[in-house]
């Protein structure tokens, strides 16, 4: 039962992240251009005439921990490549499918990225898991190999 809970909100928070990546994504990147200006004009000048591979190295860092994260904590270790192609697989398509329906309720949310903050701490956020879960890791490892012999 808790498992099914578990994996039922993983699921969610998943799919809310894949519908709304791009949107939060591309405004908290305005927002930091916007912000740096303030301090180094000449280096915001130049991020933003690269600002498509910006949104597109960050949107990539929310979808790599979404297709990496999300189906291991879900499937565990025990996983076949297969299981996570479809549970990938379903979790974009119904981003897809629901995506036109949400993108009008959402992107009054995308207002809140104007922050420049959040801005941050959303573009920083995927980088931080993912640093986080190795971190994890590699403690699970060290831990496992000094208690056996």
């Amino acid at each position: 039962m808790r498992t099914g809970l578990v994996a039922t909100a993983y699921v969610s928070a998943a799919w809310t992240l894949v519908v709304t990546y791009q949107l939060f994504t591309e405004r908290a990147v305005e927002t930091v251009l916007t912000h740096i200006t303030i301090f180094l004009p000449s280096v915001s000048g130049w991020l933003a005439s690269r600002i498509d591979t910006l949104v597109f190295i960050y949107a990539f860092a929310w979808i790599f921990l979404l297709a990496s994260a999300v189906p291991s904590i879900i499937l565990g270790k025990q996983r076949s490549i297969l299981v996570q192609f479809f549970v990938c697989l379903a979790l974009a398509l119904i981003a897809l499918v629901f995506q036109d329906m949400l993108v009008g309720q959402i992107s009054s949310l995308t207002e809140l990225f104007a922050n420049p903050l959040l801005a941050y701490v959303y573009l920083s956020m995927p980088f931080l898991l993912m640093l986080a879960i190795d971190v994890h890791s590699r403690r699970r490892l060290e831990l496992s190999q000094t208690k056996s012999p």
